[in-house]
């Protein structure tokens, strides 16, 4: 009797405990897993960027994440009056310049620990500091249309080949961009001439300045011909620029030129008045690549900022930045 009632009640407690053991073994095995562990992972993986770029003023190196950099550098370099579209297409082409200087580390004499400068050496950069002392007042809606901008194209790269773009750009053309060789040694087959015929609106397409005629003479380390005469133009570049000069008898190229008097452009014309030569040129900057005012015309007339970059730098993809997350 008593191992009846010993084994019945075996039994009985056995009967309660199966439920939960198969509750308890199955339950483990058909548990959902978190949703965010996938967005960890993604994480994990993308790439931080800093940028250590050299303040030239305070003499010191700043590191800030490339996002932020981009900022800094879209609103030194681009009127925040622009379209956005415009503006968009800075933000693209200043990331990628930047991506490709950290990358290949370009070999122009830095101070140790920093990547580029703040000056027209590399990008102009100007931290939240510097722009509220440049924009006073219209702060406020001009770094929130910045910040839009850059945030649109957030991780965005220009590429060929799959590699990161020299992505060069400057103010206005004088109605053609340059051919990179024409004005650099390398050529690359996106930095191409094209028509840019919308730059003759812009406010920076003249200038005229004079000088007098022996300080043109040692800037240019020339003797003017007695006959009145400045010098005579022996070849243009295929975006219609000065390629070669000669000034009695000594040739320049029209980068020396441009660089030796400090002129806007290297599209230029002169003449001789009396004691002083007199110079025009059209378009301001080296003409290679994107033309900020042919951008904002562009945006104007209703192009996205993907149709701006493929239109100034030919046969280019826009790619995330994770395609060269591994160089970093």
């Amino acid at each position: 009797m008593r191992q009846w009632m010993i084994a019945t009640i075996a039994l009985f407690t056995l009967i309660l405990l199966i439920p939960a053991l198969v509750v308890l073994a199955f339950g483990e095995k058909q548990e959902a897993p978190l949703p965010a562990q996938p967005m960890q992972i993604q994480a994990r993986d993308e790439p931080t960027v800093e940028v250590a770029v050299y303040r030239s003023k305070e003499k010191k190196v700043e590191r800030l994440p490339l996002e932020q950099y981009v900022i800094g550098v879209v609103a030194a370099e681009m009127p925040a009056e622009f379209e956005m579209e415009a503006l968009k297409a800075q933000a693209l082409t200043a990331r990628t310049y930047i991506v490709k200087q950290l990358i290949y580390n370009q070999p122009i004499q830095l101070p140790e620990g920093a990547n580029v400068t703040d000056t027209v050496m590399h990008q102009v950069y100007y931290n939240d500091e510097q722009l509220k002392d440049m924009w006073g007042i219209s702060y406020e809606w001009k770094i929130k249309k910045i910040k839009e901008a850059v945030e649109a194209t957030k991780g965005q790269i220009l590429t060929y080949n799959n590699e990161p773009i020299e992505a060069a750009f400057f103010s206005t053309s004088n109605g053609y961009t340059e051919n990179s060789e024409a004005y650099w040694q390398n050529a690359f087959p996106y930095l191409t001439s094209v028509e840019s015929p919308w730059d003759t609106q812009s406010p920076k397409f003249y200038e005229q300045v004079t000088f007098p005629v022996r300080e043109f003479e040692q800037r240019l380390g020339v003797k003017l011909p007695k006959d009145g005469s400045v010098g005579k133009i022996l070849a243009r570049t295929p975006g219609k620029r000065v390629a070669l000069v000669d000034i009695n008898g000594k040739q320049l190229t029209g980068r020396e030129v441009r660089e030796k008097l400090q002129l806007k452009s290297t599209d230029f014309t002169w003449t001789r008045q009396g004691n002083h030569i007199v110079i025009t040129t059209k378009g301001y900057g080296h003409g290679v690549g994107m033309s900020q005012y042919g951008a904002n015309f562009l945006a104007k007339q209703g192009k996205t900022y993907k149709e701006i970059v493929r239109y100034y730098y030919q046969g280019v993809q826009i790619h995330d930045l994770s395609l060269v997350a591994s160089k970093f």
